[in-house]
């Protein structure tokens, strides 16, 4: 026998539904909310430098304007692409949780693991971990 769809799930179902759209926005917009009821106001105007762009309140040394290595960026992409990796191992070690396949298991996520590690290999082999000083001519 089928389970019969009733109204009564239908309305559980929309009940939650919105409550995971109402928490989604609370979660969304309450981080701005908080931020503007506790920003400190008129903290520009005390030595007269409205005009000044202020970053945690500090004075500014030297010009905003500088170059970096490109070397930076290939460092974050990696990083981030192995972070979001390694965030996938959880939910692969959870579903792999059954005790007769054990070893098989244990192998899928090691050809995982070095199929990652092949990333950092060719990463290796371009230089990307190669932190060398570049100058670069003034403007």
């Amino acid at each position: 026998m089928e389970p019969q769809f009733t109204e009564f799930l239908y309305r559980d179902s929309v009940i939650w539904i919105a409550a995971f759209i109402l928490g989604g926005f609370v979660f969304a917009l309450g981080p701005i909310a908080i931020v503007y009821l506790f920003m400190p106001l008129g903290t520009r105007n005390i030595r007269n430098k409205t005009l000044q762009p202020i970053e945690c309140g500090m004075d500014p040394i030297g010009d905003s304007w500088i170059r970096y290595g490109v070397v930076f960026y290939l460092y974050a992409l990696i990083f981030l692409a192995f972070d979001v990796d390694v965030l996938f191992l959880f939910p692969v070690a959870l579903a792999y949780n059954d005790p007769m396949f054990v070893y098989r298991d244990f192998v899928e996520i090691l050809l995982f693991v070095a199929i990652l590690s092949l990333a950092v290999i060719y990463a290796w082999i371009k230089g990307v971990f190669k932190w060398e000083r570049k100058t670069y001519l003034r403007r």
